[in-house]
């Protein structure tokens, strides 16, 4: 089998290292990483996978012998996957392999927020021995918004800080590790009781502008919103009316509406506002983890062949 890794990077980390893992992980199988698009078009024609962040109709056209698209995102929203369905190829995604990175960055910056370490930085810049005042997270309740790996990692790592967890669900009834499970009807509920209002489903059309002036009115007026789902999960305008009216205590965005930010935006002006350039995903590890998921799966098309169930299968193979 042939496995075609594309010339994109993920994160900033160069897709040679990705394709090296494969190499190591499946050394019975041809490993090709295509470093310009002159190759791509080239070694498409006999490979079996293909795998990267994304690909166009005419590399997808050109991929004659083409059983599976191994995306190295998450999110495949934004994928032709009409197209996929349409040639019968499969597709899977990386789902869990940002669990412990992004849930991380979410810790961080709950703690930057309640222990205020910006004001500390500030306070060092100017040499000024001077407190201020903080809070802890210990007492406190989070809202959690979407319990797929990362969201049960963050009430994971929640726990350990005796931080009480309310998690939303579509399927309340499946559970999870938060110490309440809810539905997304019961959202009010929760928001009028969280000190943190974490973000982490999926882009639908039930959860865009899921968060907005009804939302921000019903949270206390010193709790923090961590977005690391998707930028419209959150409606802009009503985010920045919420902060100029003090309703909330700040945010953490590390995905915006529009994205990028453009510089005049005025979500770059907030004191109490942390903005990241989609960057919680990063991690040195992200083409291990995501090389274990690819190649399990062609373990698994080796023993049992294409008909097997995939592991993080979006699309089946036809």
């Amino acid at each position: 089998m042939k496995l075609l890794v594309r010339r994109q990077g993920v994160h900033g980390y160069d897709a040679s290292e990705y394709a090296e893992v494969l190499r190591d992980r499946l050394p019975n199988h041809e490993v090709v990483h295509a470093p310009t698009r002159e190759t791509e078009e080239r070694e498409v024609g006999d490979a079996d996978v293909l795998t990267g962040f994304d690909v166009d109709r005419e590399l997808l056209a050109a991929g004659e012998r083409l059983r599976l698209f191994a995306c190295a995102f998450a999110g495949t929203d934004h994928l032709p996957l009409s197209a996929f369905e349409e040639r019968g190829i499969g597709v899977t995604n990386a789902a869990g392999v940002h669990a412990p990175n992004v849930s991380e960055y979410v810790l961080g910056a709950l703690l930057g927020h309640a222990r205020q370490f910006r004001e500390g930085y500030r306070r060092q810049e100017r040499c000024e021995w001077r407190p201020w005042t903080v809070r802890e997270l210990a007492g406190s309740t989070a809202t959690v918004v979407g319990l797929g790996h990362i969201g049960r990692a963050v009430t994971e790592r929640l726990a350990a800080f005796d931080v009480e967890t309310v998690g939303i669900r579509a399927s309340p009834q499946k559970g999870g590790p938060a110490d309440e499970v809810i539905g997304p009807d019961q959202l009010h509920d929760a928001l009028s009781r969280s000190t943190a209002v974490i973000l982490a489903c999926p882009l639908t059309d039930e959860t865009r502008g899921l968060v907005g002036q009804p939302e921000f009115t019903t949270m206390p007026a010193d709790a923090i919103l961590i977005n690391v789902a998707r930028g419209p999960v959150v409606d802009t305008e009503a985010l920045v009316a919420a902060l100029r009216a003090d309703r909330i205590g700040g945010a953490t965005l590390d995905v915006t509406d529009p994205e990028p930010l453009p510089p005049d935006h005025p979500l770059w002006t907030f004191e109490n506002v942390q903005v990241t350039p989609h960057n919680a995903g990063n991690t040195p590890v992200y083409y291990k983890r995501l090389a274990d998921i690819v190649a399990e799966n062609i373990k698994r098309v080796d023993e049992s062949g294409w008909d097997t169930t995939l592991r993080n299968v979006v699309l089946s193979p036809a």
